[in-house]
């Protein structure tokens, strides 16, 4: 017995032991994981792309809520309430610096560990991991956790017509049911508020009121971890910090106002869904909405007006929710205060505001945004308070949105000279179902074509103009690409044949001409970015493949089908005003050319691709475009894209433009390596 009891405890202990240091500063970095799981996804080692990628997901979880955890933990612990002299502050700073930083690295390791890049963090932010699941799942032949991944993905993605046509496949497969079609990423503050609005719809106003209650509790919780997460790190956009000279309180300043302007945005953040641009008009607010008639329904009149009250916090003197404050006020015969937390959320507001307005105005580090937002998107100048009740901000009625589509620069007209006389139009506007559209023929000839793809074949890089990604729309292709600067550096290097080179040159100032003429520009047009690509399907990777070679997008602003709108803001080219594609080849399956409504769905025009076609159009939300999956072979085109504004010029294309004048000039190699002083990735 004593002898069972110790090698038990012994056993326990050893399990404790190994438990505790798998998980004691053992946690593997999601980035890491993550790359072995698209290393993975590319041998189609599809156990490993799940094995990987779920312990991307799990350690990228883990890392966030470690962070919100020991912040507040270490906030609570080392408060700045007491502190009066400027020692205290600063003792005060350390003490909760060095409590995060020992309550971080117990749980995860060192945090040099986790210091992830921007291209992975945007990666797990639009979902992307989610994408390579569903297809893994979909081999292992495991329907329902592809369905799940499928679903989470489409969340964040809405614009992804494959994926849509996925979810519809697999409802329609055996061994799936509702259920699986769950959101994974799902914010609970989000889901319980949706699934309240159904109940308040169908009148069980029973169980609305338990869901709303539940979405506010998690709406707070959300916006303080949200909160937490803007303590860490913050980057000053155009600013140097080798050159950073500023005093340590005005550091001190420039480092909290950066830091109040991330928590601002949590009001914003909190009110988006996945997928979507813009928030839920009035968000927050609807819920004491929701809830004061739901309660009233339900005859709980006292709470009924507590609600009602609480609604008016945001929205001071609205005329039919004071009505409802009296009648409930008149129906309990006494008076009932607003909710001590939504009293507490805004008085926090109104101080934060008036602190970022004092912030702005020390602020030696300008904002790259230069702006706040309120709950429903519209813009507001960056030195002052937007508008609202009491330093609230606003929520503005639908029909006053700021939606930032942007009016044509010029009247819109085409059917101009095509410039060359070997061009032939093939479809117009009107034949192509929509507007500012063209399709021509015989732009260049077969035998520039040949020379082109020959050197698409040798100056293209996996992933050029993409920090490097060999895929970035789709994990089913390669993508290569060069610009015209570096191709013509490798034509005077001898390393491609310098009349190749040329004519790339040569072949996309014909396209800028022939746009500019079609379409009647009143303007010069110049090139705002100009690449010669190739798509070459992955073999082995293709079956049942459904997905985009490239997603439905539009090239000068963010396309959201959901509210049929196309929102002109960064990240967005807002500059570019034309397009172009000429193709140099038409010997592979798949890879057409669609328009679609601004649904993302509608095709409304679909071109094949050939040697010597262009196709060319206005870069805004009436031109909705994608490209379908290249399923055999490879894709090699010249990418084109214009501005009307001098402003936003290619520098590239201005450097090119002085090494082929230096060429003609028969300049001298000094000369040459003076009009080669960027390297041309520095301004991809």
């Amino acid at each position: 017995m004593d002898v069972h009891f110790s090698i038990s405890s012994i056993l326990s202990i050893v399990l404790q032991a190994l438990l505790l240091s798998s998980s004691y500063g053992s946690l593997e970095p999601y980035d890491l994981l993550y790359n072995n799981a698209v290393d993975a996804f590319y041998r189609s080692d599809y156990k490993d792309v799940v094995r990987y990628m779920e312990g991307a997901l799990s350690s990228y979880a883990e890392v966030r809520q470690t962070k919100v955890r020991c912040r507040l933990r270490c906030q609570d612990q080392h408060p700045f309430d007491s502190v009066s002299m400027d020692l205290q502050f600063f003792d005060v700073v350390l003490r909760r610096s060095n409590c995060q930083n020992e309550c971080i690295e117990e749980k995860v390791g060192t945090q040099s560990m986790h210091k992830v890049s921007e291209d992975v963090i945007q990666d797990f932010q639009r979902r992307i991991p989610y994408n390579y699941l569903q297809l893994a799942y979909q081999k292992l032949k495991q329907l329902d956790k592809a369905a799940a991944a499928a679903h989470t993905y489409f969340q964040a993605n809405p614009e992804h017509v494959e994926m849509d046509q996925n979810l519809e496949q697999y409802k329609a497969l055996e061994g799936t049911d509702q259920d699986h079609f769950v959101d994974r990423e799902a914010r609970p503050h989000q889901r319980s508020f949706s699934a309240g609005v159904k109940l308040y719809d169908s009148a069980d106003y029973k169980g609305a009121i338990a869901l709303f209650e539940e979405a506010l509790r998690e709406y707070y919780r959300a916006d303080v971890a949200c909160r937490a997460l803007c303590q860490g790190p913050q980057r000053f956009e155009e600013q140097d910090h080798v050159l950073y000279r500023y005093s340590l309180y005005e550091l001190v300043s420039d480092h909290f106002t950066q830091a109040l302007h991330c928590e601002h945005e949590c009001v914003r953040d909190l009110s988006t869904r996945p997928g979507r641009l813009s928030p839920m008009e009035n968000y927050l607010p609807l819920h004491y909405d929701y809830l004061q008639f739901a309660y009233f329904q339900m005859n709980m009149v006292e709470e009924a007006m507590e609600c009602a009250k609480s609604y008016l916090l945001f929205h001071e003197g609205e005329e039919f929710m004071t009505e409802n404050v009296e009648y409930y006020r008149e129906a309990v015969g006494h008076d009932v205060k607003p909710r001590e937390k939504a009293e507490w959320y805004l008085r926090r507001h109104k101080q934060e505001l008036e602190l970022l307005v004092i912030g702005s105005e020390n602020m030696h580090v300008e904002f790259t945004e230069g702006h706040y937002w309120t709950s429903t998107g519209g813009r507001e100048d960056s030195n002052r308070i937007p508008s609202g009740t009491d330093g609230w901000m606003e929520y503005v009625p639908i029909s006053e949105k700021k939606n930032f589509t942007l009016a044509p620069p010029q009247e819109l007209r085409e059917g101009g000279p095509l410039v060359y006389d070997s061009v032939q139009l093939v479809q117009n506007s009107k034949s192509l179902n929509g507007t500012q559209r063209v399709l021509l023929d015989d732009v260049i000839s077969v035998d520039e074509c040949a020379e082109l793809t020959n050197l698409a074949h040798t100056v293209t890089m996996a992933g050029d103009g993409y920090r490097g990604k060999m895929s970035p729309h789709t994990p089913n292709e390669r993508f290569e690409g060069a610009t015209v600067l570096k191709t013509l550096q490798y034509g005077y290097e001898g390393r491609v044949p310098l009349r190749s080179a040329r004519l790339f040159y040569d072949a996309s100032e014909r396209a800028r001409r022939i746009i500019e003429s079609y379409f009647l520009l009143n303007s010069t047009l110049h090139f705002s970015y100009t690449h010669l690509v190739c798509r070459t399907a992955i073999k082995g990777q293709q079956d049942h493949r459904n997905d985009l070679s490239h997603p439905i997008h539009a090239d000068n602003c963010l396309l959201d089908p959901e509210a049929n709108e196309c929102w002109k803001e960064p990240p967005a080219y807002t500059y570019r005003d034309y397009s172009a594609l000429l193709y140099l080849n038409g010997d592979f399956e798949g890879g057409e050319f669609i328009f679609t409504e601004m649904d993302a769905k509608t095709v409304t025009a679909q071109v094949k691709p050939k040697c010597g076609r262009m196709v060319g159009f206005s870069s805004g939300g009436e031109n909705p475009h994608g490209v379908r999956a290249v399923t055999r072979g490879q894709r090699c085109a010249v990418a084109l894209w214009f501005t009307l504004d001098p402003l936003f010029r290619e520098l590239e294309r201005l450097q090119a433009d002085e090494v082929m004048q230096a060429l003609d000039n028969q300049s001298s190699q000094s000369q040459w390596d003076t009009s080669l002083n960027i390297n041309p990735k520095d301004e991809l």
